[in-house]
């Protein structure tokens, strides 16, 4: 007999209508997903919430604004140079000194048993590089001396021997005497040059000696000198002339080697100190005017000095007066104006506003009627009042400007 089939669960008329149900369920939730990742966020607003501004035409002033403080041209920071007690303060913070004018005066005993062993060794060195120098002298000199000597007694014995030789034919004169002569001044000559051969060779040795013992005695010398200014060292005394801006000392404490004393200001003049922000960083040259008011004047000057370390998104400036000093200049006080970076210029202008922190300059929110859509800019230079388009604006476009802390993911702002 024939058996019937039995069909899978999934083969069923049943089960084949439950896949496509679900299928279709998926492929709308898809759809629904894709159409709510594709739709505009919006945000309503109102029109005095945001300020709107309007792209021109118009010249770009290329500047940055300056708020700095008048500093000394120079400072000069005094260190101990050797450590110790304070013995005597002889001058105060605001004292005017001179060059050389003692200031501070320690007390070290420790320092001044080291300075006097430390000379006692060094003079006792120095002693016996002198002795030996000498001696050299006197040996070149006795040699000398011998030389000269052995000359003399050749020639002596010579004319000698022209006397006695026709004596002795005569009989006048013993063998043995003229012989005496004649054996002395071979004798004499046979010594010669050995010893114009010896003083060659000392005096060579001599000449090879002398400067390494010159160089030696004269650093034993400075080593001395070096050793007897440590003494010295312990009045502490103004590098230059000038004023006194920090000096905190008392009598009786205890400052360590190297440890800051006080500050003198030398009477070179003044030069502003100001802060810029990181963003200029790349645009700032030497040599760049700048006008500031300082008290109720206005000064040009010029860009003097950049230090590139940014600290809290700012680098600082030196600026040097152009012309004459102010005679009426005193530290700290406060002066504002304008760096100029480079020449004024026409271009598409967008007025600067806190969008610029927001955006990054990368994107603006365009008004269209009621809305105003997001847009992809290209943005230059800027200044505090002006920012220069370089594509995605043109002039007549009108651009919330007002802050955009909160539009990150926002594609349409609508106003009412």
């Amino acid at each position: 007999m024939d058996k019937p089939l039995q069909l899978e669960w999934w083969r069923t008329p049943r089960a084949r209508a439950f896949a496509m149900m679900a299928g279709a369920g998926v492929a709308m939730l898809l759809l629904a997903l894709l159409l709510w990742s594709a739709r505009e966020r919006s945000l309503t607003l109102g029109w005095n919430d945001v300020t709107i501004v309007s792209v021109s035409n118009d010249v770009f002033h290329d500047f940055v604004p300056l708020r700095g403080t008048v500093v000394p041209k120079d400072t000069i920071y005094l260190d101990a140079l050797e450590g110790g007690q304070v013995e005597k303060v002889l001058a105060q913070a605001g004292d005017r000194v001179v060059q050389g004018q003692p200031l501070v005066m320690f007390r070290n005993a420790q320092l001044q048993l080291d300075v006097l062993n430390n000379e006692g060794r060094l003079v006792e060195s120095i002693t016996q590089l002198q002795s030996f120098e000498t001696q050299l002298e006197a040996n070149r000199a006795a040699n000398a001396k011998t030389l000269v000597d052995i000359r003399f007694n050749i020639a002596s014995l010579e004319h000698t021997a022209r006397r006695y030789d026709p004596l002795l034919k005569q009989g006048a004169m013993s063998q043995k005497d003229v012989e005496t002569v004649h054996d002395q001044l071979d004798h004499y000559r046979v010594l010669l040059p050995l010893q114009v051969e010896t003083n060659k060779r000392q005096e060579a040795l001599r000449l090879a000696q002398l400067p390494g013992l010159q160089s030696e005695l004269a650093g034993l010398k400075k080593s001395l000198a070096v050793t007897r200014d440590k003494l010295e060292d312990l009045t502490v005394k103004a590098p230059v002339s000038g004023r006194i801006t920090a000096l905190d000392l008392k009598i009786g404490e205890n400052r360590n080697r190297g440890e800051r004393l006080a500050e003198i200001v030398p009477p070179t003049g003044f030069k502003l100190a100001a802060d810029i922000d990181e963003y200029y960083l790349g645009r700032a040259r030497a040599g760049q005017d700048a006008d500031v008011s300082l008290n109720g004047k206005n000064y040009r000057l010029k860009l003097a000095r950049i230090y590139p370390q940014v600290k809290n998104g700012v680098f600082t400036v030196d600026l040097a007066f152009a012309g004459a000093m102010p005679a009426d200049l005193t530290t700290g006080a406060a002066a504002e104006g304008r760096l100029t970076l480079g020449g004024d210029s026409k271009g598409v202008i967008l007025p600067a506003g806190p969008f610029l922190e927001g955006s990054g300059g990368d994107y603006v929110f365009v008004l269209d009627g009621s809305s105003a859509h997001r847009r992809r800019v290209k943005l230059g230079r800027r200044n505090v009042e002006q920012v220069e388009v370089l594509s995605g604006l043109k002039p007549g476009d009108r651009v919330i400007t007002s802050d955009y802390a909160n539009y990150g993911k926002i594609d349409r702002i609508d106003l009412h």
